[in-house]
């Protein structure tokens, strides 16, 4: 997973530049997926923070140098508190969607974290003031309501882990409230810059207290080569997708391409499936259901909404 910002400039939809816009969001939502996988098979040899905290510091290194090459995109100030409280929501969002993937198969948590268009309606109203009407509050109660039916509280075999995707969608939700405000002042790339590495720097500390705690046991010398490999290959999968999201904002208009973002719960099936051999079961389809229909809907209000 990685942060959607619609702060930047918007194409005219049907031009070229939004089409290659579209596109850039159709392959990032493919290689999300991929990026989750590999985090699900580090979790089977070094703990959830752990994977978390050494990806986030390989996406940093690699935005680096995107950073120097893309340094005209970059205004503002990188580091001040609003950018270092989008670090730590990032935080709560990997952690706890990595989490996740350590215990259910990645198609299931995707398909509840994507409740977070629908919990974002709900917050922008006391935070930012944009109220929703009847119709978008009913369909996000519709939505929530198909995300009972993935999580099954009481009947997941998963237990309280199916949870975290919730956790993670609200903490994105909030983030993207962050970002809105951030992005004010900002450009896209300098905020996922600071955002990342305040994010890095926070795992750093947080996983050496828990080292010094004995709740975790770093050990980097006892990874193996391969696993390094498909850290540093998940990072680059993050930062390759956010730059082509942040792409795909800056030419085409949010509105068109939010219903693109759901195209990652199919790459997170068709991944699942063919690495881990996961399948959702038809209850878990039809819930996804349920938050599609509903997430699609309050897109399209939103946009009749923003022509009025």
């Amino acid at each position: 997973m990685t942060k959607l910002s619609s702060t930047t400039n918007s194409g005219t939809t049907g031009t070229p530049a939004a089409n290659s816009g579209l596109i850039c969001m159709i392959i990032a939502m493919f290689l999300l997926p991929v990026g989750d996988a590999l985090s699900k098979i580090l979790t089977g040899i070094i703990a959830p923070i752990e994977v978390t905290m050494w990806r986030l510091l390989a996406q940093a290194i690699i935005l680096i140098p995107v950073a120097f090459v893309m340094r005209r995109r970059l205004h503002g100030a990188m580091f001040s508190p609003i950018v270092a409280l989008s670090g730590l929501l990032i935080i709560v969002i990997l952690v706890s969607l990595i989490t996740a993937f350590s215990v259910m198969p990645i198609a299931t948590a995707i398909a509840i974290f994507f409740v977070e268009p629908l919990l974002l309606t709900l917050l922008a109203g006391p935070l930012l003031g944009e109220v929703a009407g009847p119709r978008r509050l009913c369909a996000v109660a519709v939505g929530l309501l198909g995300a009972l039916i993935v999580i099954r509280p009481g009947f997941s075999e998963f237990g309280l882990a199916t949870l975290l995707p919730l956790v993670c969608a609200t903490s994105y939700a909030l983030n993207m409230i962050v970002l809105r405000h951030a992005g004010a002042t900002r450009s896209s790339l300098t905020i996922q810059c600071g955002a990342t590495i305040y994010a890095a720097a926070g795992l750093v500390i947080i996983a050496l207290c828990l080292q010094g705690a004995g709740m975790i046991d770093m050990a980097p010398a006892q990874i193996p080569t391969w696993a390094w490999a498909a850290i540093f290959c998940g990072g680059g999968l993050a930062a390759t997708s956010f730059v082509l999201i942040s792409e795909a904002f800056r030419r085409t208009e949010a509105s068109t391409l939010a219903p693109f973002q759901y195209l990652e719960i199919l790459g997170a099936t068709a991944v699942g499936y063919l690495v881990f051999g996961d399948f959702p079961d038809a209850l878990t389809w039809l819930g996804v259901t349920i938050i599609l229909a509903a997430g699609i809907y309050v897109f399209h209000r939103e946009r009749i909404a923003s022509t009025e």
